[in-house]
């Protein structure tokens, strides 16, 4: 003989089809609100977002009144849809007289009171058979509620023990304690998905079969295919199952092309991993926008040489940065890249007499008594690593202003603009320089507590002796540059 606390398998079969991964939830979900089983007062359902909360309760509800509706209705109220309390009251009186179906008119609910009352009315009970006809009230997302009063949710709490056949369902990401000030309701707890979860549940949609193979290659690949793209994209960018479907739809042409065009198989996952590595290093290829769109430059006017003028991240910063703090980022380059003993040399047209720069790159001689006229001195016999494949060393504020400030009527060919922004940090360098700090394009080192933390979070101390380095690479400075007709490599020391 079958319990009767127990449901058909066949009731919840389609359920636990549509949301795996989900079967204790489910269950302890279908037992504190189906009518013959234990139905409860108040339900708390809470979990991360975008972890089947509302879908599921939705789904199980609806499966309980197509099953047996003499025994159970429910209206569901959302609280991202009412502006303020009033709203909401307003809101939960139309759903459950809609869920009703009576032909009558709720009233007007513009306090909590006016809306028990209309509550009351409306799900009328008959004392010695209170559970003949049980009304699940679901709140979802009621703790983002706008202009709500600290005596909302308690008072919602307290609505089933003055409508005895009501449970009420609130849906939250985290409950707080207490918050509710009655004994403690049960709560049932949606965790995130795991790595074995999201690709078990990816793996039952698997896209079509893919040319010259099989659909259990192409399901095989997939399933290998969605565990890549969770290890390398799940943190920065896809941290919900949804997201993480649209990465995987969004990328899997991309990582399967080279099947497609026939010159790797489906077996060959490294070749295709090692061919798509560029798609699962940058998060901003599954992000639909304005830069997505962007075309990008074929070949660089300004250099014989027909390249491109970098890699996509030195083409965004030459973009959307402004002249000011593409110049700063620049001189910071030359200040972390080049010794300070060579800082004459370059910048400096009283020690060179002239102010035309020497191409193709400067080399210096390392030993201070080499003749005039060898050139450009005695070589060496040690074959040297060139700075700009070293890492960025640590340089003075100052020193990279002076650099800013000897370079930039060059670069921009204005002496008038030059001359009057020779006095060192005004307004405009020192906002540019927070915005690169906040940016983290410059970090600040070593230094005071106050300076170090300003820099981290968005600020910048621009104390003259502060120490900073650079934090870009040499392609991204060199498609900076090329942006303003600056080729960088110019001015470094070899």
């Amino acid at each position: 003989m079958a319990s009767i606390f127990e449901l058909p398998d066949d009731l919840l079969a389609s359920i636990f089809t549509n949301f795996p991964c989900r079967e204790a939830q489910i269950n302890a979900l279908a037992a504190l609100i189906h009518p013959r089983i234990a139905p409860c007062r108040n339900v708390v359902v809470h979990g991360a977002e975008a972890t089947g909360k509302s879908a599921i309760v939705g789904a199980l509800l609806q499966t309980f009144r197509d099953d047996s509706p003499s025994d159970l209705n429910y209206a569901i109220v959302k609280s991202a849809e009412c502006v303020t309390a009033r709203h909401l009251f307003e809101r939960t009186a139309g759903l459950v007289q809609d869920a009703l179906a009576d032909g009558s008119t709720a009233g007007r609910c513009e306090t909590f009171a006016a809306l028990t009352a209309e509550l009351t009315k409306m799900l009328k009970y008959v004392e010695r058979a209170p559970q003949s006809k049980r009304f699940v009230l679901v709140f979802d997302g009621i703790d983002r509620q706008r202009d709500a009063s600290p005596t909302l949710l308690p008072g919602l709490a307290r609505l089933s023990e003055i409508i005895p056949n009501l449970t009420t369902v609130f849906i939250v990401t985290t409950p707080l304690p207490s918050v509710m000030r009655i004994s403690s309701p049960p709560h049932i707890h949606f965790p995130p998905y795991t790595k074995a979860q999201y690709i078990s549940i990816l793996a039952r949609t698997p896209p079509p079969a893919l040319p010259n193979t099989t659909p259990q290659e192409t399901t095989d690949l997939w399933t290998r295919f969605a565990a890549a793209v969770h290890d390398s994209l799940t943190r920065p960018a896809a941290r919900t199952l949804p997201r993480l479907q649209h990465s995987c739809t969004t990328l899997w042409p991309r990582f399967t092309a080279p099947v497609a065009a026939g010159t790797h198989k489906a077996r060959e996952f490294s070749k295709l991993l090692i061919a798509a590595r560029a798609y699962f290093q940058d998060e901003s290829v599954i992000e639909p926008g304005i830069q997505y769109a962007r075309p990008r430059p074929k070949k660089n006017s300004g250099s014989g040489t027909g390249t491109g003028t970098g890699t996509g991240t030195g083409t965004d910063l030459s973009t959307l940065l402004p002249p000011t703090a593409r110049r700063l980022l620049i001189a910071a380059y030359l200040a972390s890249h080049n010794a300070p003993r060579h800082d004459n040399a370059l910048f400096s047209t009283w020690h060179t007499g002239s102010k035309k720069r020497r191409r193709g790159g400067i080399t210096l001689s390392s030993t201070p008594n080499a003749s005039a006229g060898t050139g450009r001195g005695r070589k060496s016999k040690h074959r040297r690593i060139a700075r700009k494949l070293l890492g960025p060393g640590v340089f003075v504020l100052e020193r990279m202003v002076a650099i800013y400030v000897a370079t930039k009527q060059e670069w921009t060919g204005d002496a008038n603009e030059a001359r009057g922004s020779a006095g060192g940090v005004d307004g405009d360098v020192g906002m540019a320089i927070a915005t690169l700090a906040s940016l983290r394009l410059l970090v600040r080192v070593g230094g005071s507590t106050t300076g170090a933390l300003g820099a981290g979070g968005g600020g910048a101390d621009l104390d003259r002796g502060g120490k900073w380095r650079v934090n870009v690479g040499w392609e991204v400075i060199r498609g900076i540059g090329r942006s303003m007709g600056v080729e960088v490599e110019e001015w470094l020391v070899e």
